[in-house]
């Protein structure tokens, strides 16, 4: 039997969110709030991947981000590249990076802290950008990349 290759179409222009880790991937497509998104979204998942195993890709067609956007996925996605398309071409390729402040997107783990008890916005310090670990503005409690939890 002949190895048959599945391909996802190619996207004109938009942006293309690639190696992903397959665990994470839709939780990048929460953050970046993509049901939201009013245009064609296409989303692979456990796909093969020689550096991470298995990966994840999303390609949004139309829709481009600024950098603040996108590099709240790098708590979760650290691995992950984008690449920006105009006319089917990759004109741009970028990488995520950690922001120096998170707001609206972690909860944070104090059951005490004023963001869990009433309606205000979660906001974090980024203390360590490699191990992530995030303090928060409120209670100062530090949250580890092991018990980030996505809002």
């Amino acid at each position: 039997m002949k190895d048959k290759q599945l391909s996802v179409s190619a996207i004109k222009e938009g942006t293309v969110i690639d190696h992903v880790p397959a665990g994470v991937l839709f939780k990048v497509v929460s953050i970046l709030k993509l049901d939201k998104v009013g245009t064609m979204i296409t989303i692979g998942n456990n796909l093969e991947s020689k550096k991470l195993g298995h990966k994840g890709i999303i390609k949004i067609s139309k829709v481009f981000f600024e950098d603040n956007e996108i590099n709240k996925i790098a708590l979760v996605a650290p691995s992950a590249k984008l690449n920006i398309i105009r006319e089917y071409e990759v004109v741009e390729k970028k990488v995520v990076t950690i922001p120096d402040e998170i707001v609206g997107i972690v909860k944070c783990v104090n059951p005490k802290c004023i963001t869990n008890n009433e309606k205000v916005t979660t906001r974090f310090d980024v203390v360590s950008k490699p191990e992530v670990r995030l303090r928060c503005h409120y209670c100062e409690k530090i949250t580890d990349r092991d018990n980030i939890e996505i809002l």
